[in-house]
């Protein structure tokens, strides 16, 4: 892959009207980033849970927060690769005029990648494949293609984002948020079709990037940017480069900013956090220093802060040093998996640690049951309904679904894909409301 392929302000929807103009261009990744801050999903975000789910009076992240800080840490990655290009290759602005908008690229990508999550984080995802697995949706399998069942059977919030990113949504325009190419390849983490699971030596393993309806938009994407192809069936592409960034901001965030969360939730005491992050902040005077501070929330906060300034530095140093390997599509690690000693142990302790102590607390673990319940309670509504419509009580919850959602196509497969649209871009709050209203368990005021 080259990076004068991989970089490209051409938008997606609006192809026609592209220039190959660097001084434009520049302007046009920051748009992006603009589109997705005033966009609806974006805004959603505020009311999806990031790992504590309905967390009440008690301020921790939710998905929009969580996005925004991953956005400041990949632009911050961005930047530095740029940096360090420039101090080894003077030229490269001459060379290749768009590398200095890899930290845009980039942030907007951060922005972006946890668009096409639904309410209830990883168990939302896990309700509505278990609707289809276990639940009432196994008769449809029949009437789907092999390739469209994995899609249902494996939701998959990557995948999601590209949908609502290029899907044409009744009513929305044609050209949907029309973001460039290079974003859009940026958010793609696995870019794979959900039959490629499993696939040895592939870094995209268990988790996939479009769905088949969005296949030959990627396809489009991948040509245009010339990525590298893996495999015709499964169809499997090597990631863009710049995904690696994207990740590495991801992981540094969830893994730092979880612990600060668990501290304020009582999840963990001050001693555990910071036996935890003060490895990672790389500096001796750092007990003396905390030592001056006396309350314990900016303590962490000072530590949180130091140790992401550690790990942007470590994963930095890997995208460039590993550059090479990355665009032959050799490096299938993330950068994150190949940080040295002394920090890889303390990174492993602190997943161990998280998986223990902060995910299986026990109210996380109660809610996220709740939460599957009411994912799995509105497929088993909104899908019969809309696939079958033969009752007033189905007319009336149809009547309950965006316009935008709605297809003029008569397949399965697309009928589902309407309500799936319509239950994963719930928030936790409106996803409970109307599970109940519909459910009969209380009943909405007329005001």
């Amino acid at each position: 892959m080259q990076w004068d392929k991989l970089l490209s302000a051409k938008r997606w929807g609006y192809e026609d009207r592209y220039t190959d103009n660097y001084a434009d261009a520049r302007s046009e990744f920051q748009r992006d980033y603009d589109r997705l801050i005033f966009s609806s999903p974006f805004r959603k975000l505020q009311n999806k849970t990031q790992v504590f789910p309905l967390p009440g009076s008690v301020f921790v992240h939710n998905r929009l927060t969580h996005s925004l800080e991953v956005a400041s840490v990949g632009r911050s990655l961005g930047r530095i690769f740029y940096n360090k290009l420039r101090e080894s290759e003077p030229d490269i602005d001459t060379r290749l005029p768009l590398m200095s908008e890899v930290g845009n690229i980039i942030a907007s990508a951060c922005l972006a990648h946890d668009l096409g999550n639904p309410a209830f984080g990883h168990s939302g995802e896990a309700a509505m494949s278990y609707y289809f697995t276990d639940g009432d949706g196994l008769i449809y399998k029949d009437k789907v293609t092999a390739e469209q069942w994995a899609d249902l059977t494996h939701f998959e919030g990557n995948a999601n984002a590209l949908r609502i990113l290029t899907h044409p949504f009744t009513g929305r325009g044609n050209g949907s948020y029309a973001l460039t190419y290079s974003t859009l390849a940026s958010i793609a983490k696995y870019p794979c079709a959900a039959v490629a699971g499993n696939i040895k030596g592939v870094i995209n393993q268990k988790k996939y990037g479009f769905f088949q309806s969005e296949q030959a938009g990627f396809e489009k994407i991948a040509g245009e940017l010339n990525l590298m192809k893996v495999s015709d069936e499964p169809l499997i592409y090597q990631r863009h480069p710049l995904v690696y960034l994207v990740e590495a901001a991801d992981d540094i965030c969830y893994n730092v900013i979880d612990l600060e969360d668990a501290h304020r939730l009582s999840i963990l005491s001050y001693q555990e956090v910071e036996e935890l992050l003060l490895p990672l902040c790389n500096s001796e005077n750092m007990p003396k220093y905390l030592a001056n501070i006396e309350d314990e929330d900016a303590k962490i906060s000072y530590m949180r802060a130091r140790a992401i300034n550690t790990l942007i530095q470590e994963c930095s140093e890997i995208f460039y040093r590993e550059q090479d390997n990355i665009m032959n599509g050799a490096f299938n690690q993330s950068l994150m998996d190949v940080i040295a000693e002394p920090y890889q142990s303390v990174l492993k302790k602190i997943e161990a640690v998280s998986i223990k102590k902060i995910y299986n607390y026990a109210s996380v673990v109660q809610i996220e049951i709740a939460g599957y319940k009411v994912m799995n309670g509105l497929l088993e509504e909104f899908i019969p309904a809309y696939l079958e419509n033969r009752s007033k009580y189905h007319e009336k919850l149809i009547a309950l679904i965006p316009k935008q959602f709605l297809t003029h196509n008569a397949d399965v497969y697309s009928k589902i894909q309407t309500v799936l649209d319509f239950v994963s871009g719930m928030t936790d709050i409106y996803a409970v409301e109307l599970f109940r209203k519909i459910k009969g368990i209380s009943f909405p005021s007329m005001s």
